[in-house]
């Protein structure tokens, strides 16, 4: 006997095909006499549902494509396994796409890389810049992760990196810290995650009425371990050095104690040190890292449901959603947990 067909099932429970179809797709107007009767003759036969052809009848493809930067930082390969976890719990695949945060890729990804073959993307952009959202094709569902997001642009998911950074500071100063430096630091750029979270890291300094330094705001070229080793020699070469690092993602933040344990600084005995991210290396480094947390499980849960409900109201279903994750910080052995 070859593969059972709804035609199959239907004889087996004496219904039509249509009551079979009804309650594979869970309508509510089915006896539940029926419904049961329909189950059985289900289980008896082996049938199994097409998924691959009901999609294909309802126009789409069962994948959604996840964009991101670069998978070596490792907050994003922990954020793409937590989506794909997600997608595949809602029934679609995930195709992983990187990015290196370049433009012309981010691009793609908006206009879904120009092909049939996604039904929506979540894009975590780097580079992109307000015009580029403006006049896309909103038929094509799309959830932002991070702080590229023109108002009413796009679905939208990021943790409040202002008030992150501001209790980050707040621990250190309750510490008694007065120099911090913030490394990856920006107070020149436009509305992106190192911007808020300086701008958050200035807040807590004024209302403890501590003065802001500019050269303890250190721009990095990246977020790797190499470009954190390299800011923190150049922060110990200064007149009056740091006493404590306020690092803007975990690579950041370990590189910068490598580069203090070879210069024979302590941490936190010298210097306390926080990072952002908690990647899973955090909780076995020497010492272990003090880090704001995001609730990654949170941010794919809800882009990957925002962008689904977009796929099914086929890229409609009212105004753009911007929504705020949660986070917490977790004070660990690098600054005195």
């Amino acid at each position: 006997m070859g593969r059972p067909r709804i035609k199959d099932v239907a004889e087996y429970a004496g219904v039509s095909p249509k009551t079979v179809s009804n309650v594979l797709n869970d309508y509510e107007h089915v006896s539940e006499q029926t419904r049961t009767a329909v189950r059985e003759a289900i289980d008896a036969l082996g049938y199994r549902v097409n998924i691959a052809g009901r999609q294909l009848r309802r126009g789409r493809t069962g994948m959604i494509a996840l964009a991101v930067p670069d998978l070596d930082v490792a907050y994003f390969a922990e954020l793409a396994r937590n989506v794909m976890a997600e997608s595949e719990r809602r029934g679609c695949t995930t195709l992983l796409v990187e990015t290196g945060g370049r433009r012309e890729k981010e691009l793609a990804a908006v206009r879904g890389f120009d092909a049939q073959f996604t039904d929506g993307v979540i894009l975590s952009p780097l580079d992109l810049r307000p015009p580029d959202l403006a006049d896309r094709d909103t038929r094509l569902p799309l959830v932002l992760l991070g702080e590229c997001n023109p108002p009413g642009s796009a679905d939208h998911v990021a943790i409040d990196n202002v008030a992150a950074a501001r209790e980050a500071t707040e621990h250190l100063l309750s510490r008694g810290r007065r120099r911090i430096a913030v490394i990856g630091g920006d107070l020149s750029g436009a509305r992106d995650t190192s911007r808020l979270r300086t701008l958050g890291h200035q807040e807590a300094l004024a209302a403890a009425g501590v003065a802001l330094r500019d050269e303890l705001i250190l721009p990095v070229p990246a977020f790797r371990w190499a470009d954190g080793a390299a800011a923190a020699r150049a922060l110990l070469r200064l007149p009056e050095p740091p006493d404590a690092l306020l690092c803007l993602n975990d690579h950041l933040a370990l590189g910068a104690v490598r580069a203090l344990h070879e210069s024979g600084r302590s941490v936190p005995g010298d210097l306390d040190v926080v990072g952002f991210d908690d990647i899973e290396v955090t909780r076995f480094s020497i010492p272990t890292l003090t880090t704001v947390a995001p609730d990654k499980r949170g941010i794919a849960r809800r882009a990957v449901e925002l962008l689904l409900d977009r796929i099914a109201a086929d890229g409609a279903g009212g105004p753009a959603v911007d929504e705020t994750a949660g986070h917490r910080l977790l004070v660990r052995e690098s600054s005195g947990g």
